[in-house]
C-alpha cells in the first residue's frame, strides 16, 4: 500500500495564512500523485452543526440501488438547502486557492459541480474503481476537469472504507482492474480533508467495520461544463436568492464569458432582480475579445473613410 500525502493541522475550519503560505506544497503534492489530505481542516463546532443539519437527511434517504452506488450505501444531494452549515466548507479558503490554481486557468469561472452526503454502512463493498471525469464523454488529458474534496464526518479507516485512490493513476489509461496491491487508502481522522483529481481512479471502500463511515463531497468543474447536481433544479432562483453571492456564483447564477448561460441574454443574476421575458441583450465576452472587436469596427471604419473595399 502507498502512503496518502498529508498535512496534519490543529482545527480551524477556515483555512489560515500558514495553510495558505503551503499552498504550493499542496498543489506539488496534486499534480504529482493526484490527491492530498489536510487533516482536521474543520473545527468540531462546524461538523456538529452539519452533521445536526444532515442526520435527518441520512436517516430518511433510503439506501441505493446499483452497481456504482452500491446497495448499502446512503447518498444524497442538495447539501445547500439541506445544512446551511455546509456553506462554509464550499467555499473554505485553501480548497477555493487550489481550485483557483486548477481549473481557474482553463475556463472563466468554475463552479460548484456536485455537493453530496455518503455513508457507507457495515457489509457494503468496495466500489468499482473509475474517475469522476467519465461523465463526460469527450477528450480528456489536456486540462483538468473537476477536483473533488471528500470531507470526513467520522473517522476515516481500512477497515471501514476509506476512500481508495491509485497514485499517478491521472498519467495512465483508465483501468477498472487495478488491484489493491497499488492503492493508497485515504485513511484520516474527522473533520479532514482529501482533496483529489478527477482524472485520477478511485474508489469508496468495503465496510467491514460494525459502524458507518460517512463523509461530504464536494465537487468543483470547469465552469462551462454541464455539471453533475442540476443547480438550477436543485436550487431555483427563489432558493438560491437566500444564498450569499459567492454560493450563488458557483451554483452557476452568473454569465460565462462569452455569453454561455445567460437568462434573455443577460447575467442570470438579473432573476435576483426580475424574471422578465422582456430584457436587452448585454454582451458578455472576455476582454481580449472586446478588444477584438473594437479593434474590427476601428480598421473597417478607417478602411470606408479611406476609400478602400
Amino acid at each position: 500500500m502507498y502512503n496518502v500525502s498529508r498535512c496534519s493541522h490543529g482545527s480551524a475550519h477556515r483555512a489560515p495564512c500558514s495553510l495558505l503560505a503551503e499552498k504550493a506544497k499542496y498543489l506539488d503534492q496534486l499534480r504529482a500523485h493526484g490527491y492530498f489530505i489536510v487533516e482536521r481542516l474543520a473545527d468540531d463546532a462546524l461538523l456538529e452543526q452539519v452533521e445536526r443539519e444532515l442526520e435527518p437527511w441520512f436517516a430518511a434517504t433510503p439506501r441505493c440501488r446499483g452497481d456504482f452506488y452500491g446497495w448499502n450505501t446512503t447518498r444524497f444531494g442538495a447539501l445547500l438547502l439541506k445544512s446551511r452549515a455546509s456553506h462554509e466548507l464550499v467555499l473554505n479558503e485553501l480548497i477555493l486557492a487550489i481550485m483557483d490554481e486548477v481549473l481557474g486557468p482553463h475556463c472563466d469561472w468554475y463552479q460548484l459541480n456536485l455537493s453530496q452526503g455518503i455513508r457507507i454502512h457495515p457489509g457494503e463493498r468496495q466500489q468499482v474503481p473509475h474517475r469522476d471525469e467519465e461523465m463526460w464523454p469527450c477528450a480528456k488529458g489536456r486540462a483538468e476537469y473537476l477536483v473533488n474534496v471528500m470531507w470526513a464526518l467520522s473517522d476515516y479507516t481500512a477497515e471501514n472504507g476509506a476512500t481508495r485512490l491509485w497514485p499517478r493513476s491521472q498519467f495512465a489509461s483508465l483501468s477498472r482492474d487495478v488491484t489493491n496491491e497499488h492503492a493508497a487508502i485515504a485513511e484520516m481522522p474527522r473533520g479532514s480533508a482529501l482533496v483529489y483529481l478527477g482524472s485520477v481512479t478511485h474508489c469508496g471502500g468495503a465496510n467491514l467495520s460494525n459502524a458507518p463511515r460517512t463523509g461530504l463531497i464536494l465537487s468543483y468543474s470547469l465552469g462551462w461544463l454541464k455539471q453533475y447536481e442540476n443547480a438550477f433544479l436543485t436550487y431555483p432562483p427563489q432558493v438560491a436568492s437566500e444564498f450569499s453571492k459567492p454560493i450563488r456564483d458557483l451554483l452557476g447564477y452568473r454569465i460565462h464569458r462569452p455569453n454561455l448561460g445567460g437568462y434573455e441574454g443577460q447575467d442570470p443574476a438579473v432573476l435576483f432582480e426580475t424574471d422578465s421575458h422582456t430584457l436587452a441583450a448585454i454582451d458578455a465576452i472576455p476582454p481580449a475579445v472586446a478588444l477584438e472587436l473594437q479593434a474590427h469596427y476601428q480598421n473597417r471604419a478607417a478602411g470606408l473613410e479611406g476609400g478602400v473595399g
